[in-house]
């Protein structure tokens, strides 16, 4: 049998981990919502929940993945009693890696894209109107976009078959370390610029009034769908750090240090975005306007700002590239652990895949705009973001609870024995009525509420 592939430093796996977490979530929607829900005052409830909703959950998950040595294909089929159906959710798990990768090399591609069109000047002297025309167009061309989103997989997979030391692990240091100065210098060329405090003030002051008014529920669940989300915890996508990793460190301590990590990357987004964005008069909006409309348009306005623009979009490259390398080792688990598969066959084989399977989303912006599945605007990529976001990852959350908690399960005294192994914060053991009764009614009502949400209001 194979020896399996340990990670060459806690370093690495935290990078790794967090580069998973770390997503375009955390750039373009965060700070919007951030400033929409009473700055600083929502940051405050989005961390209460990231503690007592994300962190239960992602211990768990790791704790699956190291105690199997397994990824979601094969983990709870090692794990469960003889007889139990608990591996049934794996090819649901495993459906969710292939859907997420089915759109998210799509917006990979676009960063890749934007980037070399900013470096390359592609942006100067552009109105706004023409900034926002550049974005349409980039979208209803179906052989550029095709050709990007090509880029994306190639390169992650030619990181992926180089193994998990000397490709992943050493590449996700790299880029990592390389993103969080970027975000640095960006952060302190934004609040140095001429009209930024007000900016600042929008986003770091508490509005109190405003997270108490009438719409304190929706903010409640704004808080608490960004803290879920963010984290990509319930496909198995972060198990598979777990199976690669020793017991010399507890897995609360480390899935505490990828939590501060990925808020770090999410609150530092807000301190480039918000004071430019008050700095030249511009309002701050969500989705891929902020990335591809908004800041374009900001860079135009600066001081070299090509420098600048390049400089973001190569953050933006590299948020998008960890997550996508990230879940690729995990898609290339699969067929490793299943079928025994070398790695490079699991690359081979899921190269094409992949291509063929985010094709459509790809197409969906141009020849196949037609499709609207949920509805008037809609597109194929937001039918698979839905599936993902607003099925797989609460359900599969909720999956990995109540294995871990029940004695139907795993249960909660393997759990705990495995989550505290080694050195390090430990699970607290006091908490287990809360994440045997409560927690799961916390995370249905997340996934109800994002029906409502998405068809009722």
């Amino acid at each position: 049998m194979q020896q399996r592939e340990k990670f060459a430093s806690r370093l690495g796996f935290l990078l790794i981990s967090a580069g998973c977490a770390i997503g375009l979530g955390n750039v373009w929607r965060f700070p919007y919502i951030t400033g929409k829900y009473g700055g600083a005052a929502f940051v405050l409830i989005y961390l209460l929940f990231l503690i007592i909703l994300g962190l239960p959950v992602m211990v768990m998950e790791f704790s699956v993945g190291r105690a199997s040595g397994k990824s979601v294909a094969a983990s709870f089929r090692v794990l469960e009693k003889p007889g139990a159906k608990w591996h049934w959710y794996s090819y649901f798990a495993m459906a969710g890696n292939y859907l997420l990768m089915m759109f998210y090399t799509t917006i990979g591609g676009w960063m890749v894209s934007y980037l070399f069109k900013m470096a390359a000047g592609g942006f100067d002297g552009l109105s706004p109107e023409g900034v926002q025309a550049a974005f349409v167009s980039m979208t209803q061309e179906p052989v550029s976009m095709t050709f990007w989103m090509i880029v994306v997989v190639v390169v992650s997979f030619g990181i992926c078959v180089c193994g998990l030391q000397k490709g992943v692990e050493r590449v996700t240091k790299i880029m990592m370390v390389s993103l969080l100065a970027i975000m640095g210098v960006l952060a302190v060329r934004s609040v140095t610029l001429p009209g930024a405090s007000e900016g600042l003030a929008f986003y770091l002051k508490p509005d109190f009034k405003k997270l108490l008014g009438e719409n304190f529920a929706e903010t409640v669940f704004a808080a608490m769908g960004q803290a879920f989300f963010t984290l990509s915890i319930g496909i198995g996508s972060m198990a598979i750090f777990g199976s690669y990793l020793g017991k010399e460190r507890s897995l609360t301590g480390e899935s505490v240090s990828i939590l501060l990590l990925d808020t770090f990357v999410a609150i530092v987004s807000g301190l480039i975005i918000f004071p430019a964005c008050f700095a030249f008069g511009v309002q701050p909006d969500s989705g891929p306007n902020l990335v591809f409309v908004t800041l374009p348009n900001i860079f135009n306005s600066m001081p070299l700002g090509r420098l600048w623009g390049s400089l973001f979009f190569l953050f933006l490259t590299f948020a998008a590239l960890s997550t996508v390398i990230a879940v690729f080792e995990n898609i290339l688990s699969f067929g490793m652990d299943l079928w025994g598969w070398s790695r490079k066959k699991a690359v081979a084989i899921n190269l094409v895949a992949i291509i063929i399977l985010s094709l459509p989303c790809v197409l969906g912006f141009n020849l196949l705009s037609g499709i609207t599945p949920l509805g008037a605007g809609s597109n194929i990529m937001d039918l698979e973001d839905f599936i993902v976001s607003n099925n797989l990852l609460p359900l599969g959350s909720l999956v990995y609870l109540i294995f871990c908690v029940t004695r139907y399960g795993w249960g909660w005294d393997n759990f705990i024995e495995e989550a505290n192994a080694g050195t390090g914060l430990k699970f607290p053991r006091k908490i287990r009525f809360y994440v045997t009764y409560i927690l799961p009614i916390i995370i249905l009502y997340v996934f109800v509420q994002g029906y409502i949400s998405k068809f009722f209001v």
